[in-house]
């Protein structure tokens, strides 16, 4: 058995909750194929609002849930529900808000448009993500990010997380995919980032205003591995993720995807660093 037995997938989109993407297909068959490997396994996504909750039999778990996450200023309560793949015999946690995903779709409205405050919706998923687990006292080895909306997981496990037991140990895989987005975050996101044992020189390579390449940046400076997911990525994300020396996997085909990212998930905990 090997020393990293417990993976935590912080996710952007898994299938049949969300359409079928590349992301969401890897959401959906990367845990089910680790968990078949012997490790244990914890996986979480957004509540997105065109998630169909009746059919997808979700239901909140009290227990877990009516923590309030203070964001610009305003406390947002932290919903948790969860579902089962049957099939894959692996469960799924959601993180819901009423103001952040209720009655909202997922990154873009009903015309194309990205949502204006997708900044604190990234912030109050990686936050609401790490708390759950926080709750859950459960201690992942691995935690594997995929999509943008989970990059600042990173940042928070490392300096405002550092000290948690249920974080203190673990090794952070971050997954680049050809996904991106536009629009450029707002003026204060940044302050909003600000909070226990994050400073602004934690966040200094985030230069304003904040786009999607900056943000991917900030992801990589907190990683420890870094996976090439998509064919066509940003390439500068993969030189900088090179230039500061990440483990990298570079892509890899739907058949060899599994097992060379479970040979990767030992590479990053057996690396000192």
């Amino acid at each position: 058995m090997t020393k990293a037995n417990k993976v935590l997938f912080i996710t952007q989109e898994i299938t049949p909750y969300v359409a079928e993407s590349e992301m969401a297909n890897v959401g959906r068959y990367l845990p089910q194929a680790i968990q078949e490997k012997g490790r244990e396994i914890r996986t979480f996504m957004p509540k997105w609002g065109n998630i169909n909750e009746r059919r997808n039999q979700l239901h909140e778990v009290i227990r877990l849930s009516g923590m309030n996450l203070i964001i610009d200023d305003t406390d947002h309560p932290l919903i948790i529900k969860v579902a089962s793949i049957q099939s894959a015999r692996m469960q799924v946690y959601f993180i819901d808000n009423d103001d952040y995903f209720q009655n909202r779709l997922q990154t873009v409205n009903e015309n194309g448009e990205e949502y204006e405050d997708n900044d604190s919706r990234a912030i109050f998923y990686a936050r609401g993500v790490l708390e759950t687990v926080k709750k859950l006292r459960w201690t992942p080895d691995i935690i594997h990010c995929h999509g943008w909306m989970t990059a600042l997981a990173p940042l928070y496990i490392k300096k405002a997380y550092k000290d948690e037991p249920s974080f203190r140990d673990s090794k952070i895989v971050f997954s680049v995919y050809e996904d991106d987005f536009k629009n450029k975050f707002k003026d204060d996101f940044t302050a909003q980032l600000l909070m226990k044992d994050i400073v602004e020189d934690d966040i200094k390579t985030l230069t304003k205003p904040v786009d999607y390449l900056t943000l991917m940046k900030l992801a990589v400076d907190y990683s420890d591995g870094i996976i090439q997911n998509s064919e066509k990525v940003n390439q500068e994300i993969i030189n900088y993720a090179q230039e500061q020396g990440k483990a990298m996997l570079n892509y890899q085909s739907t058949e060899t995807y599994p097992d060379s990212c479970n040979e990767f998930y030992d590479k990053i905990w057996e690396n000192p660093k």
